[in-house]
Parts: structure tokens; C-alpha cells; sequence
């Protein structure tokens, strides 16, 4: 069977085709390499030893996702491609729009012709927005707070509408909570451009001395220490969620919702202990005004995930920590 991941040189795109590639699924990977880069490509078949088709293509561009479907004999995709920095969204909302949505459409227009209508879609805990009520589940409500979420949320409900208006889609949307960590071999990891935007690449970059100190955004949070609390997921969890909603999809018509994260919560200040045990190395950190559009707490109710996919996350904040650090020693300026 062979499976279509656009974004697939990105950091869950990357992890994610190891997995497929390991139990025995043929991949070809879409990616128009602006946010990653192909030597990431060619490390997931340094860990596997599978080969495998790469296309540079834009999403926005769909004459050229017709030419992939056209060639290859595609079964299902995995769709990851896609802009993701909050901040970013809020700046320049339009791009996120084409990129995140028109995107989208280009590529479910595509798949409808080649009559390909198994899909597993990378959404996001952000279509949760300022909700209060913890933990998050799948039929809380939802209303984005930025352009990043709201891009999500408006695939989640389009996505929707198609398999409503055709039963033969098979659809699962994937709603991550904070992804970290990398492959235990050390070869692939996340790789931000320019100042990371999240918690775990900001300190593997202070404690290996790239950056000078990590600012925390806010310590008068409702919390037990008064910073931020989220659900880590370690990265390599996180894939296997979407070969568990990939096998659901094959035996499933109609759309599946599931947060994947660990249904723990974790501050900012733990993650920081817990990131300079692994490490061995101080993390100087100053405090900071919180973030606009920042929640006090969010963690995942993971209760559908481990009843309808038997899946649930089996790495804890040793393995984010020891496994990011170990990923950043190897690879102290990225691929």
C-alpha cells in the first residue's frame, strides 16, 4: 500500500514516514521544502534503508498534486503540509489562509478525481481556544483565537462537509497538544528556522550555548507554580497515532476525531528541571509578560484515542528530554 504524506520532510512528517516505512508501507513524500529540508528526507532512509519518491511541490499548486496522483498509485494520504507559527498567523493571516486551506482544497479536489478518499489530516489542540475546562475533549467546543487555528478549524469543518456530502470519505482529524523530542537514533529532530517559537528547541539551544538564556512567558498563571502547563507528546508517539488512525480509516467510512497527547500536564518550570537532569547542563531562564492568546492549562482527554485506536502514548518526559538533547548534541546546527 502506498501512502502520500505531503510535508513529509517536516519534523512529525519525517517521524511519521519512519514509522510507515518500518511496518512495511510504501510512502512518496510531497514537500515544497520551506520550512524543512531534503537531507531530512535522507536521513529517514539512512534509519529505515527504504527508498523512496520525493516531489518539490507546492500545495497551492494543483496541477502539480495532479501529477503525483497521476504517477503513483496512491492509496491514502497523510496530509501534514502547512504553515504552523502562531505568531506568524497573526502577522500575515492571508498566507496562512492560501497555504493552510486553499492548500487543503487543491488536494482534496485532487484525491476526489483520482477517486482517493482515504485521508489523515494534521489538526491541531489550538481549534480548543480559551476554554478553561480541562481536560480537552474531542466534543468540546471549538473556537479558534488565531489565524493558525482558525486555518485548522476550517478544514476540520470542511473536511466534514465532504464526507457528508460523500459517503465514501474516510477521514480522520488528528488534534496534536505539543509534540517534542526525536528519534532515538539521533538522526531527525525538530529544526526551527530562526528563533524557536516553542519550549523545547528554545532550551536545547541555551543549554548547547546558541542561545544565551530561555524567557518563560509568564509566572502568575493559575498553576501550581504559576507558569504554563501543557500535554508534551514525545514526536515518535505522536507517528504511531497516525498509523493507528490510518488502520482505523481503512476499516471506517465517515470522519474521527482524536487528540493525541499523553492526558498529563506539565508546567514550563518542570520541563526545564527535567531538560538540565538530561542534559547535565544549567538553563539560565528569565521571566517574562505572558503572551497574548496564551491559556493557563491544556492537556488532552485521550480516552477516545486509546478506545477506538489502541493507542495510547508510552514515552514520558525522560524520553522527551534525553532524546531532544541527544538530537541537539548530534546536530548542533540542524540537517
Amino acid at each position: 500500500m502506498t501512502i502520500l504524506v505531503t510535508g513529509g520532510a517536516g519534523y512529525i512528517g519525517t517521524h511519521t514516514c519512519v514509522e510507515l516505512l518500518q511496518v512495511g508501507y510504501n510512502i512518496v513524500v510531497a514537500d515544497n521544502f520551506s520550512n524543512s529540508q531534503p537531507a531530512a528526507l535522507e536521513r529517514v532512509r539512512e534509519i529505515t534503508g527504504n527508498d523512496f519518491i520525493t516531489y518539490d511541490v507546492d500545495l497551492k499548486d494543483k496541477q502539480s498534486i495532479s501529477t503525483i496522483f497521476s504517477e503513483q498509485e496512491i492509496e491514502a494520504v497523510i496530509h501534514f503540509a502547512g504553515l504552523k507559527a502562531v505568531g506568524e498567523s497573526v502577522a500575515v493571516p492571508l498566507r496562512y489562509y492560501q497555504n493552510n486551506v486553499a492548500g487543503t482544497i487543491n488536494l482534496c479536489e485532487v484525491m476526489d478525481q483520482f477517486n482517493v478518499k482515504k485521508l489523515v489530516f494534521s489538526s491541531s489542540a489550538t481549534v480548543y481556544g480559551f476554554s478553561d475546562r480541562v481536560p480537552f475533549c474531542e466534543s468540546d467546543p471549538l473556537q479558534a483565537t488565531n489565524p493558525y487555528g482558525q486555518t485548522k478549524l476550517v478544514c476540520e469543518k470542511m473536511l466534514q462537509d465532504f464526507a457528508d456530502a460523500d459517503p465514501n470519505w474516510r477521514i480522520a482529524l488528528l488534534r496534536y497538544f505539543n509534540p517534542v523530542g526525536a528519534h532515538s537514533s539521533g538522526l531527525i529532530g525538530e529544526v526551527p528556522n530562526g528563533i524557536p517559537n516553542n519550549l523545547f528547541p528554545y532550551m536545547s539551544q541555551v543549554a548547547v550555548g546558541k542561545l544565551a538564556e530561555l524567557n518563560v512567558f509568564g509566572n502568575d498563571y493559575d498553576t501550581h507554580d504559576g507558569t504554563g502547563v501543557r500535554d508534551y507528546i514525545h514526536v515518535v508517539d505522536l507517528a504511531c497515532g497516525h498509523l493507528k488512525a490510518l488502520e482505523r480509516i481503512m476499516k471506517h467510512t465517515g470522519v474521527h476525531t482524536y487528540n493525541l497527547g499523553t492526558g498529563k500536564g506539565y508546567s514550563v518550570l518542570e520541563m526545564i528541571h527535567a531538560f538540565e537532569q538530561a542534559s547535565g547542563r544549567k538553563i539560565p531562564y528569565k521571566m517574562v509578560s505572558r503572551r497574548a492568546g496564551d491559556i493557563a492549562i491544556s492537556f488532552a482527554d485521550t480516552m477516545k484515542a486509546k478506545r477506538e485506536l489502541n493507542w495510547s502514548a508510552g514515552r514520558g518526559i525522560d524520553d522527551m528530554c534525553n532524546d531532544s538533547w541527544q538530537w541537539q548534541m548530534n546536530n548542533q546546527n540542524g540537517y
